[in-house]
């Protein structure tokens, strides 16, 4: 879809029409033609004038200023936004890039059948789909697609003391690692406990001791 990069715009494209016009007519001489320009109001160099009408020599339409086109990556993001979540300019550029690729439509379509199943929370439709995109001739789109979804496992769920660990604070992680069972304090945990306890009494009741 790359094109050649747009050419900027100049203060000649406001007379591109009347260049057609005179050429139309005969008119041919660059010369003749700036001079002509400059009857009109332009204050373009007459080599500027020499190299917009130098196509028509070749029988080429006059180069007019082109827009500059999308990048693969703009691309991908417009057809994976969300329809609601798309720009003006998106909407005014999308169809167009849609309708001078056949390949990218067909992409789009399918990348916009996925979620609506997901939203819609209805996996029926999911047979057509994987259909389509074997049938579509997207072979990278199938190689990445595809296999994701067919052989796609949720992820194993961690057991309910893990997450109790995972949501406490790294205090009480250091304590569930001493700890036999997490969570619970065990009885050797405890008995340490209360001799440290005890002899903390005994110290600070003899300050000599």
């Amino acid at each position: 879809m790359v094109r050649r990069p747009p050419r900027k715009p100049s203060t000649l494209d406001l007379y591109l029409d009347y260049l057609q016009q005179r050429w139309d007519e005969g008119q041919h001489s660059a010369k003749i033609l700036h001079e002509e320009l400059q009857n009109k109001g332009h204050l373009g160099h007459y080599q500027r004038v020499k190299m917009a009408v130098a196509p028509l020599r070749r029988g080429l339409p006059l180069d007019e200023p082109r827009e500059r086109p999308s990048s693969p990556r703009e691309a991908a993001r417009w057809i994976t936004t969300h329809p609601h979540r798309r720009t003006l300019h998106i909407h005014e550029r999308l169809p167009r890039l849609l309708e001078h690729c056949p390949e990218l439509r067909v992409t789009h379509d399918l990348i916009r059948r996925f979620p609506a199943m997901l939203d819609n929370h209805d996996p029926t439709p999911l047979a057509a789909w994987l259909n389509d995109l074997a049938h579509s001739g997207l072979t990278p789109l199938v190689g990445l697609a595809e296999p994701c979804v067919k052989t796609g496992k949720p992820l194993p769920r961690a057991s309910p003391s893990l997450q109790l660990r995972r949501q406490r604070g790294p205090h009480h992680r250091r304590q569930a690692a001493e700890t036999p069972d997490a969570g619970r304090a065990g009885v050797s945990l405890l008995r340490r406990r209360v001799v440290l306890i005890a002899h903390l009494r005994r110290r600070y009741a003899d300050p000599c001791g």
